[in-house]
């Protein structure tokens, strides 16, 4: 067993989901598992089968995207009282036909009593049976010992005979719950140590809940003991306080212990933009101050410390901006500013732009604007790269939008049903043409969308291929019903999905902004590949 390979077990899309107002959609979870799985997780927890329908159609669409990730279903052990083969919750695991199955049993004898209501030894049994019926039918079974610190330290003996009952019935893994989160650093490493020198041969793993800020370092503690597993989820979202962040832990892992993960250098630097992605699809604003990936991480602000580090970034940065992603901010430096925007230009594409360009200054004039108004372009990069090919004149302009107009209506129908419904009217310049086209739709942004597609559709019918597949809205700032907002929309074709937003203190117009840029992407998309 390689110490020094530490395999990162992702469970965003499943308890990271149990987080207060955390709520993804079916295409949010396939498209973080996607992110997740280039990043380079060795696992990723996608749910509980049968909890609910998402999360059984997620597993169901999952298994066809091609992942190199390890897909993990969750569950439980068998009820009390039931046979392995006549359990509904293992059948359900079964169901979802993963490679990886983690199934959660209780170590704390306070749970066995007051919980599930039996026996000591009746918890052993159930924990062995099922984990040995999961392990004739999947490759790979995860056990987690659920509240297993606060177990241990009830009855420790106890708490390490659970683990025994699971590692007879085969289990692979055996991963320790501070399922409460209110277990201290020290307590970790002693509990850890006991736990390896009980069970040297097997892997154990660590899961860790923040209610005491302690979960990234309990976390490491517990590798420095011997984890070779460590759960956790993205920007540490989660129930209550939330889980260990493995945005937090992962760099800490290679770049501070020297420890290897699944994951390359090359891909660690996309972890920042992973961090802020996943923080727009649950729709918050990404923490500034969060460590390696915010924005303030290696912020800058006059005086010594600019003028040391822009000599020196080891005088003031503890590693590498880029190694994670982001970048150093030198608030007072515009010359920092275009240096970045070159970089981002290379991104898409777009080579041979000198620094000192003018042209460069006026973006960044732009964006820095657009932000103050409260554009965030991380959750929405098509949006970017429409004004950045714009602003170097390496963009075609497809239509004029000269205006639109909605109007929402509700509809009384027989037996007292009250029909929503949104009719559109746009005007638009195509060539010489000025278009003035109706679109109906259940609500505003649907008209919208129908009128706009259906004025363009003559000229551009690829158009018709591209779909909105989420829509979120973000009150940013001012009082009651005049409050700016910004609107991020998600569109989707054949072949790939981006991402579009607006803002404005009127919701309607925001989303015609985002609106727009999509199409125009869309377009300019379409044409580039039909050049290559």
């Amino acid at each position: 067993m390689d110490e020094s390979r530490i395999a990162i077990y992702d469970t965003t899309l499943r308890d990271g989901s149990q987080g207060e107002g955390i709520l993804f959609s079916l295409e949010d979870k396939l498209r973080i598992v996607k992110l997740l799985d280039d990043l380079g997780v060795d696992f990723v927890e996608g749910g509980w089968p049968g909890a609910n329908p998402k999360d059984s159609e997620f597993f169901s669409r999952a298994k066809n995207l091609g992942l190199k990730t390890r897909l993990a279903a969750f569950g439980s052990t068998r009820r009390p009282g039931n046979r392995v083969e006549d359990d509904e919750g293992l059948y359900r695991l079964l169901q979802a036909q993963t490679e990886v199955v983690t199934v959660f049993g209780k170590s704390w004898g306070l749970h066995v009593r007051e919980s599930l209501g039996i026996g000591a030894t009746e918890n052993l049994d159930l924990i062995h049976d099922s984990v040995r019926y999961l392990k004739r039918h999947v490759p790979t079974v995860v056990f987690d010992a659920e509240h297993f610190f606060d177990g241990f330290k009830e009855d420790a003996e106890y708490a390490l005979s659970v683990l025994g009952a699971a590692r007879d019935g085969g289990a692979d893994c055996l991963a320790l719950c501070d399922t409460n989160g209110g277990t201290l650093v020290t307590e970790i490493e002693k509990i850890f140590s006991r736990t390896v020198a009980t069970y040297p041969l097997v892997p154990l793993g660590i899961h860790c809940h923040n209610d005491c800020g302690l979960a990234v370092a309990n976390s490491l503690m517990a590798v420095t003991a011997g984890a070779v597993q460590v759960q956790g989820t993205i920007n540490g979202i989660g129930e209550r306080c939330g889980n260990a962040n493995l945005v937090t832990v992962i760099p800490n892992l290679m770049l501070k212990m020297g420890k290897q993960t699944g994951i390359s250098e090359d891909r660690l630097k996309t972890l920042t933009s992973l961090s802020r992605l996943v923080d727009e699809l649950v729709n918050r604003p990404p923490r500034k101050d969060q460590p390696f990936v915010g924005m303030s991480a290696f912020a800058h602000k006059g005086g010594i410390h600019v003028s040391a580090v822009l000599k020196n970034g080891r005088m003031y940065e503890h590693v590498i901006p880029e190694k994670v992603g982001n970048q150093r901010r030198v608030l007072i430096s515009e010359q920092a500013g275009r240096s970045n925007l070159v970089a981002k230009l290379a991104d898409y594409g777009i080579q041979g732009v000198d620094g000192a360009d003018p042209r460069l200054q006026e973006l960044l004039g732009e964006i820095k604007d657009l932000e103050n108004q409260g554009y965030q372009f991380d959750g929405a990069e098509a949006s970017f790269e429409l004004r950045a090919r714009r602003a170097l004149g390496r963009m075609p302009v497809y239509f004029i939008t000269e205006g639109f107009r909605v109007i929402d209506e509700r509809r009384q129908r027989e037996g007292n049903d009250n029909i929503m419904g949104a009719e559109a009217t746009i005007k638009i310049k195509l060539g010489s043409a000025d278009l003035h086209l109706v679109g109906e739709g259940a609500g505003p942004v649907d008209a919208l969308h129908t009128a706009l597609l259906k004025a363009l559709a003559g000229a551009y019918p690829g158009l018709t291929g591209m779909r909105l597949v989420d829509y979120k809205v973000r009150i940013l700032q001012g009082g009651g019903t005049k409050a700016k907002v910004r609107v991020l929309i998600d569109w989707q074709d054949e072949t790939c999905q981006w991402s579009t937003v607006g803002v404005s203190d009127h919701i309607i117009a925001a989303s015609y902004d985002a609106m727009v840029d999509a199409v125009n992407y869309k377009l300019f998309k379409d044409q580039s590949f039909s050049m290559q």
